[in-house]
């Protein structure tokens, strides 16, 4: 079996924004090295000046090196067929796969990552980082930040890796049915393979334990090794599987209870790889406000945090349509629930269905009177009911709860006797979430879709 040990520098940190500006390849026999290739490379583009800094390679250097395509069929050619090895594999082997694509060369090779080895055949080590690992190993590196002294080095930590691999590690990796070689250089497998084949919630975590990303999953062990499949080039991805140290999660009794926590965490957090579902927000509402004379008036209104909402919108029609259907329900006035900007009374006033209150004829006391049964209407038309569906565990039962068209909260019981109390004892044995019409949609859709889960409370 060949490898090929490789070490690149580049203009930046992904890929499909970025040029390789040097590549080193040494083939690697498994006892020693019997072939090495270098080569500087044009990127036609800037280099930055804190990559100059990092490696010393400047524009100058550069500008009679061959472009990537030049020399893509050479390092194509040395690649293909050989096992893939580097320090933090799946940096270098993004970049040269993406380059490599360009050119026309498509790379399909197995990677083996000399941090997650060295995690495994010498624990215990204070950083993995190259130049910490070689000095606590006594392994000599000359020209730090240059591919060539990189790659040397790395090939004397694979030998030694090969030496000491006494229980099969490296064999193991290789295996088609390893994830090894797609799982971030951070990340313990065995964190991995704890986890369940439930649904529920995973929260990735930094080095210093800091969450980074929550996402749901129908099934966590799948859904969490989805997110190492794959090499995309991007900025996001890349700096994503850096960051990456450590798995948590919590097992919940359903997928509907998973998207729940889900939205809660990210809300509760705020995750920085999070994006989506921070944007989230139902985007109208509809308030009640009393004005200087006195009258009780409705309004749809963009959602402010702070304030509460009779009910919640997704776009601005769908407010109006149900303000519209309150105001001739109730014979209220339009100009007052801003439904009309006439600057005298509201046009409703000619043919009966307002009483004049937008001119001061009907009174405050009778307007107000006939506008908060309309505010009682629109709470008794809030459902309240329970859901309930599978558990974490055999003879587990889960059970969400709604309570007036808002999302109350979330638990697990063991009999269904426990909902033949009331609502007052089901909420006590619940933990309670935030609501959003997000969350309420999810679980609306879903008791319509399963009828036989539905408890009217």
């Amino acid at each position: 079996m060949l490898y090929a040990v490789v070490d690149i520098e580049t203009t930046g940190g992904h890929a499909s924004a970025n040029g390789i500006t040097e590549v080193a390849i040494n083939i690697h026999d498994g006892n020693e090295i019997t072939e090495s290739y270098t080569t500087l490379i044009n990127p036609g583009r800037a280099i930055p000046a804190y990559i100059t800094a990092l490696t010393g390679i400047d524009e100058e250097m550069l500008a009679n090196a061959p472009a990537f395509e030049d020399v893509a069929l050479q390092i194509y050619q040395l690649l293909h067929g050989k096992v893939f090895v580097a320090h933090n594999v799946n940096f270098d082997y993004s970049f040269l796969k993406h380059h490599l694509a360009l050119a026309g060369y498509d790379l399909q090779c197995r990677k083996l990552c000399t941090v997650r080895m060295s995690r495994k055949i010498f624990p215990g080590k204070v950083s993995y980082s190259l130049g910490k690992l070689c000095n606590a190993l006594q392994i000599p590196l000359q020209n730090r930040h240059r591919a060539a002294g990189d790659a040397d080095a790395t090939s004397i930590l694979f030998n030694l890796l090969l030496e000491h691999d006494l229980e099969g590690t490296i064999p193991e990796m290789l295996k088609k049915t390893s994830k090894e070689q797609v799982l971030p250089p951070n990340l313990d497998k065995a964190a991995i393979m704890r986890l369940p084949n439930q649904p529920g919630v995973y929260y990735f975590k930094d080095s210093k334990g800091k969450i980074v990303y929550v996402g749901k999953a129908k099934d966590l062990k799948k859904r969490v090794t989805s997110h190492f499949t794959g090499n995309k080039p991007n900025r996001q991805r890349q700096d994503f599987l850096r960051t990456i140290h450590h798995v948590d999660y919590v097992v919940c009794g359903t997928e509907l209870m998973a998207l729940i926590l889900e939205a809660n965490e990210i809300k509760r957090l705020w995750p920085e790889n999070n994006r989506a579902m921070k944007r989230y927000e139902h985007k109208y509402d509809l308030y009640v406000f009393e004005d200087q004379n006195g009258y009780l008036r409705l309004a749809i209104d963009k959602h402010k945090k702070n304030n509460k909402a009779l009910q919640s919108f997704n776009n601005l029609l769908e407010g109006y349509n149900f303000l519209n259907q309150i105001v001739d329900k109730y014979q209220l006035c339009a100009k007052l629930c801003y439904l009309q900007k006439t600057a005298t009374r509201c046009t409703a006033h000619e043919n009966g269905q307002c009483f004049g209150a937008c001119s001061g004829i009907e009174t405050v006391a009778v307007y107000n009177k006939r506008l908060t049964s309309a505010l009682d209407d629109i709470q008794n038309m809030q459902p309240s009911f329970a859901l309930v569906d599978e558990g974490r565990e055999h003879e587990e039962l889960s059970c969400l709860v709604v309570e007036k068209g808002r999302f109350y909260g979330m638990g697990y019981f063991k009999d269904k006797n426990y909902l033949a109390d009331g609502l007052a004892s089901v909420k006590e044995n619940l933990s309670t979430y935030q609501s959003n019409s997000y969350i309420l949609n999810l679980i609306l859709n879903h008791a319509e879709q399963h009828p036989q889960k539905l408890y009217k409370l």
